[in-house]
């Protein structure tokens, strides 16, 4: 979930915020975003003075399946928010194109457009943003800090994060035994398995799985379990799943 909030401007319900419906980076560390044409920051960018439009986006990662305490992380991107103009637009339009290839998008041959306006039947008209990164925090499961812009653009996405809902969801549906005994490796704390109730996996990336272990309380603690070597796809982590679930069951 992301919210976009430009400093003293105000959306009509109060809240400041704005939730784009669909968001990519470029290759030089620009977010994309793709907003509703009447919201506050599409119409304090567009007219707005080159780049003097400073703007926040808040990102929340939740996790994808039932467990106490679902926020994962909340991320922060600060700089400065300007129209998408002229010839770049379909270049935007693409990118932005090959990271949400469906639903979200409907709007954009609206934001095409020159001149956005209110579209047919009524529908409020699109308009895509790009937001300058200047500066970056994350508070997650691994911690907090800064990030700089520089690491920000030459950042490249896990390559499970396509597939990370869809995994997490069926391992807690289908492999909710296996998940659980995976509390044997993990030595003295090992010793507390037997008064947990649930074991649900809540994070997983090309490093390793996250599980959350909950007893009938409702006091948890998360354990990671990393794999011999970081999985570059789908069935190499098959491969790294199965090793895991092998070596818990010995």
């Amino acid at each position: 979930m992301a919210s976009l909030s430009v400093p003293g401007v105000e959306d009509p319900d109060g809240t400041g915020l704005t939730a784009p419906v669909c968001r990519t980076v470029t290759p030089d560390g620009d977010v994309l975003l793709l907003v509703p044409g009447d919201c506050a920051a599409a119409r304090a960018a567009a007219y707005a003075q080159d780049d003097d439009l400073t703007a926040v986006m808040e990102i929340t990662d939740v996790a994808p399946v039932s467990v106490p305490h679902r926020i994962r992380g909340r991320a922060w991107l600060a700089g400065w928010l300007t129209p998408v103009r002229n010839g770049r637009r379909a270049e935007a339009a693409l990118l932005l194109a090959e990271r949400h290839p469906v639903g979200e998008l409907l709007g954009l041959g609206e934001a095409l457009h020159p001149e956005p306006a209110p579209g047919l039947s009524g529908r409020t008209a699109w308009m895509m943003l790009r937001l300058e990164v200047g500066e970056g925090a994350v508070d997650d499961l691994w911690g907090a800090g800064p990030v700089e812009p520089d690491d920000f653009a030459a950042a490249a996405p896990d390559p499970l994060v396509a597939h990370e809902t869809e995994l997490l969801q069926h391992l807690a549906a289908a492999h909710g035994e296996q998940v659980r005994g995976l509390c044997t490796l993990l030595g003295e704390r090992g010793r507390v398995c037997g008064a947990r109730e649930r074991a649900v996996p809540v994070a997983l990336d090309r490093f390793g799985l996250r599980v959350r272990f909950t007893d009938p309380a409702q006091r948890s603690f998360d354990a990671r379990f990393d794999f011999p070597e970081p999985v570059r796809d789908v069935t190499e982590l098959r491969r790294a799943m199965h090793t895991l679930f092998e070596a818990a069951a010995q």
